[in-house]
């Protein structure tokens, strides 16, 4: 009966405290806590108060008093959340807190080492400091110690309190930059306090001053003025069509050029807004082109390009920009005024002119506040806009546009372009269409952050060389190492090998462009032509042969783009053999039509170096995270603040002012549609034998601007004199001695162990040289 009554008592407890867990032992805790109040503020907890007081004082020493607080605390979290994670994430980072805390107590007390008295203990960290803090300060003195549990202590807080170091960081930095303000503007208001009565009567004037009309490009006709932010009338927006966009004037004249005097008639007849609209092409495309394709080459035609609709064009919001921005500058003392503004895919640029008196860096300098006051992540200051009395604040769109390839290929700039190697890349803040000459270029430098719009802008380029040439005008070596971007234009008739991805395979493609640049070079001069260009020119037309009056076939020389989508990977395996044949064809290649274009992710001046930057003068720059990657690419300030996503800066070689460019954006499925296209004719892909070599082929030697057996035999011949007499057979020591990158070091020391030279390879460890001095002496009389 007993043990049945037993056994009822129990299925009773265990039902009743199922899934109670957590508020036992919270409510235990609250009774520790309540007993351990009552022992150390009033002695009114009897025995058991007392005892718990006897340990405590030992055990944490002063810190006994808190140890009531933090037992509330504790079971506050445990019995406010039941999640098990949150709880041992509190008592974790409270415990290293305590034991930090008990350490530095232990640091400061009268307490001399571990053996020490129970008085001093309580007056100290107790037993836990003394644990704790004795080894420290023994092991890294007190310095060290104090430096030790400071950050221990700090670790246990953000434990806690779930905080991250960088958010502590970013709250006192911005601590910091409020306080700064502040100082600053007390400051100024001293200064300004005399004149506070003329610059509050010049805004109230400013506010009483009509907004200036708008005026669309195109339409003639002025859309009304709009009436002040405060209207209860709801915001409008206006869809602006191509052709209502560009008028006449523009589509005969070319995008960026402006008559004298233009923008005095501009000042005169208000702000202008350029809406970067797109014109409705017809279905297909007919690119005309000066230089005819030789061959039986048929080109792409428009249909598989897709195409972006209108932009959408929102008055009032532009009217509220100007009026916020004047706002904002006014506020600070800055008397200005927008006399213009130019909508574009992806930003707006409001034109300011600036009142009497007023310098250029007061309204630099104000950029934080001007991004502040527009709400926006970060807004781009151009002062002055090249060529204009005015400021160019150039703002984020809330909305961006899309910038398709077949928009751009569309254009009347497009169609006007006569040269094989124009490309297209995007549109101007002022929603022009921009094409780019390679040959012009005649290199180019693609640089930003993982993301930012590199590999589309890469993709854009060849996709219009597909689209605008054929094989026997255009002809292309694409290098990729990363695998993945270039690999969808394999088997193209205007390849001159297979996709090259093996970085050392690649080294041997643009040894391969050296050697095939020296070759031009030698048929011009045995001719006497300057360039490509004229060698074509007579080719077509006959005089070549009648030129030399000698029955000699010749052959026409295609243009030749080498792309690079990673340097980076390049110049890790093979840094300097990649750099010197890019400086030898950066240097050289122009006349003869090889044009480079390079691509990294990682603007570094060990990637992209001194020698590569001095000659490569045209550069694309993408977003970047800082100041730093923006100089080593454009050698100025400007694309950190970019904001992604193909918006970038174009630098080209004849400026020292970059421009700013939204990429065009195309399709995997438009190129495949276009690689199709090129398939379809050229079902069969003859590559062109030697250019990407092996992987453990030969670079040639670029330092002494020619290759050949000779120069084999004469570096190998001084490769074994090396290793002879220095009786050591290291690969690494034959690339610091004769200046050669690893691939040909290592061929050289194969080359070696088969004339008996050295021994055969055993590991990392160096080969064992076979050769004595007296068989080289003997070797080279023979010689």
């Amino acid at each position: 009966m007993k043990s049945s009554k037993s056994s009822i008592f129990r299925r009773m407890s265990e039902a009743g405290l199922r899934g109670r867990g957590h508020d036992v032992a919270g409510l235990l805790l609250l009774v520790v806590a309540a007993i351990s109040l009552l022992a150390l503020f009033g002695d009114r907890a009897g025995i058991a108060g007392r005892l718990l007081e006897s340990v405590m004082s030992v055990l944490v020493g002063i810190f006994r008093y808190v140890v009531p607080f933090a037992l509330v605390l504790c079971a506050y979290a445990i019995l406010r959340d039941k999640q098990s994670e949150r709880t041992w994430r509190i008592a974790f980072g409270g415990s290293l807190t305590s034991l930090a805390l008990s350490g530095m107590a232990h640091l400061v007390g009268d307490a001399d080492g571990i053996r020490t008295t129970l008085d001093e203990l309580r007056s100290s960290g107790g037993v836990i400091g003394a644990v704790v803090g004795e080894p420290l300060r023994r092991a890294v003195d007190d310095p060290g110690a104090w430096v030790v549990l400071l950050l221990g202590a700090l670790f246990g807080v953000l434990v806690v309190t779930d905080t991250g170091l960088r958010q502590v960081l970013g709250f006192a930095g911005r601590i910091a930059l409020l306080g700064g303000r502040q100082l600053g503007r007390g400051f100024r208001s001293l200064q300004s306090l005399g004149s506070e009565r003329e610059i509050s009567e010049t805004s109230r004037r400013e506010r009483q001053r009509p907004m200036p009309t708008i005026s669309i490009p195109g339409r003639g006709l002025p859309v009304p003025e709009i009436e002040d932010a405060s209207a209860d009338d709801e915001f409008e927006t206006v869809e602006v069509a191509a052709e209502e966009i560009l008028s006449d004037e523009l589509s005969t004249e070319e995008p960026g050029l402006r008559e004298p005097g233009e923008d005095l008639l501009e000042e005169a007849n208000g702000p202008q807004i350029d809406a970067s609209a797109k014109d409705r092409p017809p279905e297909q495309m007919e690119i005309d082109l000066t230089t005819r394709p030789t061959g039986d080459w048929q080109l792409p035609g428009a249909g598989n390009l897709e195409r972006s609709g209108s932009q959408d064009v929102d008055e009032r919001l532009l009217q509220n920009g100007a009026r916020n921005l004047e706002a904002a500058l006014a506020s600070h003392g800055v008397e200005t005024r927008v006399t213009g503004m130019e909508v574009g895919p992806t930003v707006t640029r409001y034109e300011l002119s600036l009142g009497k008196g007023v310098k250029v860096s007061r309204v630099t300098s104000l950029h934080k506040d001007i991004a502040y006051a527009m709400a926006s992540a970060d807004v781009r200051i151009l002062a002055p806009i090249p060529g204009r009395s005015a400021i160019g604040v150039e703002v984020p769109n809330a909305d961006r546009h899309l910038v398709a390839l077949g928009d751009i290929l569309a254009t009347e700039t497009a169609s006007n372009a006569i040269h094989p190697l124009e490309v297209a890349l995007g549109q101007d803040i002022s929603g022009n269409a921009v094409m780019a000459n390679l040959a012009s270029m005649p290199h180019v430098l693609i640089a930003g952050a993982t993301g930012a719009g590199k590999s589309s802008c890469i993709n854009s380029v060849i996709t219009s060389l597909l689209m605008r040439t054929t094989p026997d005008e255009v002809r292309m070596i694409l290098i990729d190492p990363k695998r993945v971007e270039l690999g969808q234009y394999d088997r193209l008739p205007h390849l001159l090998t297979q996709v090259v991805t093996n970085p050392k395979k690649a080294a041997n493609a643009l040894s391969w462009a050296v050697k095939e640049m020296e070759r031009r070079y030698d048929v011009l001069s045995e001719i006497g032509f300057r360039d490509i260009t004229g060698y074509n020119a007579a080719y077509d037309e006959g005089r070549l042969a009648s030129d030399l009056n000698e029955e000699r076939e010749f052959e026409r020389m295609p243009f030749v783009v080498v792309v690079v989508d990673e340097l980076n990977d390049l110049m890790m395996v093979a840094a300097r053999d990649v750099e010197e044949s890019i400086t030898r064809l950066a240097q050289m290649a122009r006349a003869v039509g090889i044009h480079l274009v390079i691509a990294t992710q990682r603007p570094s001046v060990n990637v992209i170096t001194g020698v590569i930057k001095a000659n490569i003068p045209s550069r694309m720059a993408f977003a970047v995270s800082s100041l730093a990657d923006s100089r080593v690419i454009l050698d100025q300030p400007g694309a950190e603040r970019l904001i992604g996503k193909g918006d970038m800066l174009v630098l080209s070689s004849n400026s020292s002012i970059a421009q700013r460019v939204q990429g065009c954006w195309v399709s995997e499925a438009e190129i495949h549609q276009v690689v199709a296209h090129w398939r379809r004719q050229a079902p069969e892909t003859n590559y062109l034998e030697g250019v990407e070599g092996s992987a453990d082929a030969n670079p040639i030697v670029i330092p002494g601007g020619s290759s050949g057996d000779e120069d084999d035999d004469d570096l190998m011949m001084q490769a074994m004199a090396i290793i002879v007499e220095t009786q050591l057979g290291s690969t690494s020591m034959l690339q610091r001695k004769l200046k050669v990158g690893f691939a040909r070091a290592g061929r050289l020391m194969d080359l070696l162990e088969q004339r008996g030279v050295v021994g055969p390879s055993i590991g990392s460890k160096a080969r064992d040289v076979l050769m004595t001095q007296e068989e080289l002496d003997a070797l080279l009389a023979d010689r």
